[in-house]
C-alpha cells in the first residue's frame, strides 16, 4: 500500500489543477523562482530535487542523526545549472565510547538539464555518494543509501499565494554490496506556509533496499516528513521525522533528526 503514495503525488505532478492560472500568476511564479532560489530546497530531506544553488554561492548543510551521530556538506554553486558539493560525517561522535568515522569522503554533482518554466518542469542530473545514517563497514553502505546517479523534475505552483512544489525521480545506487542492485523511484511536496515555514513530504520506493536477507528496507520504503524555519535568507532551520513506516528491521520506531543549512555567497 505505502509504494500507491509515489503514484498519487505523479498523478499530481501531471494533473495538477493548479496549472490553470491567468498569465499575471504565471508571471509571478517564474519571477518568484527566479528571485527565491535561494530558498528552494536542493534536498527535500534525503531525496535531491531539481534545485540549484545560485551561482557564486555555496552552503554548509549539517545534520545530526541517531546515535550520535553527524554528517557535514558543503556545496558550491559553480554555474545557475551546475553545482558540485563533498560530504563527511561520523557516528557516535556524541555519547560514550569510540567515535565511528565513515570510511570515505562522499561527493556531490548536480547539473540542471532543463529550466523550470510555466509549462515544463525543472530537470536535474546527478550523481551523490551521500547515504543518511551511520556507515555499515561490512556491507559498505549507510543506514540509507546513497541516490547515487540519479534525474529529478521539479516543478512549482501558486495554491493562491501559498507555493507548493512537486518533485520526482529515478535513481540507481552503488551501494549494492548486499546483492540488491536495483534501480528506486522517489518523489516529494513542499509546502510553504509563509516566507519563513515550509512543511516537506518524501518517499523513496526502496527497490533497491528490499531483500529479504538484509537487516535494514522491509519491502515497505522510506517515508519522511519534516518542518523547515527559515530563520533568514541564509539560515535554514529543519525538524525531520524518518522512517515513518518503519522500513528497518532492527528499528522500533522512526527517528527524529535535526538539519541547518547556512548559505552564503563569494
Amino acid at each position: 500500500m505505502p509504494k500507491k503514495i509515489i503514484f498519487v503525488l505523479l498523478a499530481l505532478f501531471i494533473f495538477n489543477p493548479l496549472q490553470a492560472q491567468d498569465s499575471d500568476r504565471k508571471n509571478q511564479r517564474i519571477r518568484k523562482i527566479d528571485l527565491e532560489t535561494p530558498l528552494l530546497a536542493r534536498k527535500l530531506i534525503d531525496s535531491p530535487t531539481a534545485n540549484m544553488l545560485p551561482r557564486g554561492s555555496f552552503d554548509f548543510d549539517v545534520r545530526v542523526y541517531p546515535q550520535g551521530g553527524v554528517s557535514g556538506a558543503v556545496d558550491i554553486g559553480l554555474t545557475n545549472r551546475f553545482m558540485l558539493g563533498v560530504s563527511y560525517g561520523a557516528a557516535n561522535l556524541f555519547g560514550e565510547g569510540g567515535v565511528n568515522w565513515n570510511k570515505r569522503v562522499e561527493f556531490l554533482a548536480k547539473y540542471k538539464v532543463v529550466k523550470e518554466s510555466y509549462g515544463l518542469p525543472a530537470i536535474s542530473i546527478g550523481f551523490d555518494t551521500q547515504g543518511a545514517g551511520a556507515f555499515d563497514d561490512s556491507l559498505r553502505r549507510y543506514t540509507i543509501k546513497s541516490k547515487g546517479f540519479y534525474a529529478v523534475l521539479s516543478k512549482g505552483y501558486l495554491s493562491g499565494t501559498t507555493p507548493l512544489d512537486f518533485h520526482i525521480g529515478a535513481n540507481y545506487s552503488l551501494e549494492n554490496k548486499d546483492g540488491d542492485k536495483s534501480p528506486s523511484f522517489f518523489a516529494g511536496t513542499e509546502l510553504r506556509f509563509r516566507h519563513d515555514l515550509a512543511w516537506v513530504v518524501e518517499y523513496d520506493v526502496g527497490l533497491n533496499d528490499n531483500k529479504s536477507s538484509s537487516p535494514y528496507g522491509k519491502g515497505r520504503g522510506y517515508l519522511n516528513t519534516g518542518f523547515r524555519w527559515t530563520f533568514s535568507d541564509i539560515l535554514n532551520l529543519e525538524i525531520d521525522l524518518k522512517n515513518l513506516l518503519v522500513n528497518r528491521k532492527n528499528a522500533q520506531s522512526f527517528s527524529r533528526e535535526l538539519r541547518i543549512i547556512y548559505l552564503e555567497y563569494f
